[in-house]
C-alpha cells in the first residue's frame, strides 16, 4: 500500500517537473528516487533522464577556448567634440553678421513699405486737390466769360 502511495506521489512530482513547477526540494526527491535503483516499471523512462543528469553533472569541459580579442569600437570623442566646437564657432562668427544684415534688410523693407504707403496717400490727396483746383479754374473761366 505504501509503495503505491510513493508511486502516485512520484508520478505527480514528475508531472510537476515536466511543467517546470517543482521546487528544489522536490527535484532532489525525484533525483534520489530515480537514481536509487527501485523504480517502478512504468516510470523507468524517466530513470534514464535523471541518471543522465546525475552523470553529466560531474563532467567538465577541459579544452581551451581561443577567444579573439575584440577590436575596440570606442572612438575618440574628444577630437570629435573639438571639431564640432570649432565648426559651431565658425558658423557663429560667419553667420552673425549675415543675420544682422538680414535683420537690417527686413527693417529697411518694413520702413520702405510704410513710406510708400504714406506717399501713396499723399499722392491720392494731391490728386483730389488738383481736381478741386481744376473745377475752380473752370468755374473762374465761366465767370470771366459771363462778366465780359
Amino acid at each position: 500500500m505504501e509503495l503505491a502511495n510513493i508511486e502516485k506521489l512520484v508520478e505527480k512530482l514528475v508531472e510537476k517537473y515536466l511543467n517546470a513547477e517543482t521546487s528544489l526540494q522536490e527535484e532532489t526527491t525525484l533525483k534520489n528516487y530515480f537514481t536509487g535503483g527501485n523504480v517502478a516499471p512504468h516510470l523507468q523512462e524517466y530513470e534514464y533522464m535523471f541518471n543522465y543528469f546525475a552523470t553529466i553533472k560531474d563532467e567538465k569541459f577541459t579544452k581551451t577556448i581561443q577567444l579573439e580579442p575584440k577590436k575596440s569600437k570606442k572612438r575618440n570623442f574628444k577630437w570629435l567634440s573639438v571639431a564640432v566646437s570649432i565648426a559651431l564657432l565658425f558658423t557663429v562668427f560667419i553667420g552673425k553678421p549675415q543675420y544682422d544684415e538680414y535683420k537690417e534688410r527686413k527693417k529697411a523693407e518694413k520702413i520702405y513699405a510704410q513710406v510708400s504707403k504714406g506717399l501713396q496717400l499723399l499722392s491720392n490727396n494731391l490728386k483730389k486737390g488738383e481736381q478741386a483746383v481744376a473745377q475752380l479754374h473752370t468755374y473762374e473761366s465761366k465767370v470771366n466769360q459771363v462778366l465780359k
